[in-house]
């Protein structure tokens, strides 16, 4: 059974842009799923821990044929390849992937609570998922991605375009401070 899955993307550490180009393309090359579109890519503040750079964020739509717990498990391999080391919760990171909807699933277990349970607080994944699909019911809120970031009112401006979808692949962001890129896959 295929289902659309809403994914949020985001890159504070090195090239930014790059990281997030680059799992766009670890992300097409998943089995038994594709891209359907992605967002534009909005410069946001840090949440939880502020005293950080600023992260790129992006939401993907993807077709998987997957369960929500096997494609969990492909976007830790993607977040590790492309070098994501969890040193601290909402702190820094190469690359976050979260599974933010799951068709209309939910879905609460040890390691996966769908819709993400921070949906609601979050601007840097409302705006983009906003932007693809604003009318889309989240499962179990009752309530539409427009309506729940309308309710973040100010919080939404500190979203800001940075540019168009990215294409995957690639670098980006000039000057930074270390390389990106994912570890391809070998098998």
């Amino acid at each position: 059974m295929t289902a659309t899955a809403w994914i949020g993307i985001g890159a504070n550490v090195g090239d930014r842009l790059g990281n997030v180009r680059a799992a766009l393309a670890e992300l097409a090359s998943l089995d038994a799923t594709s891209i359907v579109r992605v967002s534009s890519v909005y410069d946001t503040t840090p949440w939880g821990v502020t005293d950080q750079r600023r992260f790129l964020n992006a939401v993907v739509e993807l077709s998987t044929e997957l369960s929500p717990e096997v494609l969990l498990s492909g976007l830790g391999a993607v977040e590790e390849r492309c070098g994501r080391v969890r040193h601290e919760r909402w702190g820094p990171r190469t690359l976050d992937l979260d599974i933010l909807l799951y068709g209309d699933r939910i879905v609460t277990t040890d390691d996966l609570v769908i819709p993400h349970p921070r949906l609601a607080q979050r601007a840097f994944v409302l705006v983009p998922l906003a932007e693809l699909a604003p009318e889309l019911e989240v499962p179990g809120m009752n309530a539409t991605v427009a309506q729940l970031l309308d309710a973040l009112g100010d919080a939404a401006e500190e979203a800001r375009l940075v540019g168009p979808p990215p294409e995957s692949g690639g670098g980006g962001e000039t000057g930074s401070d270390e390389e990106d890129g994912c570890r391809r896959r070998t098998t």
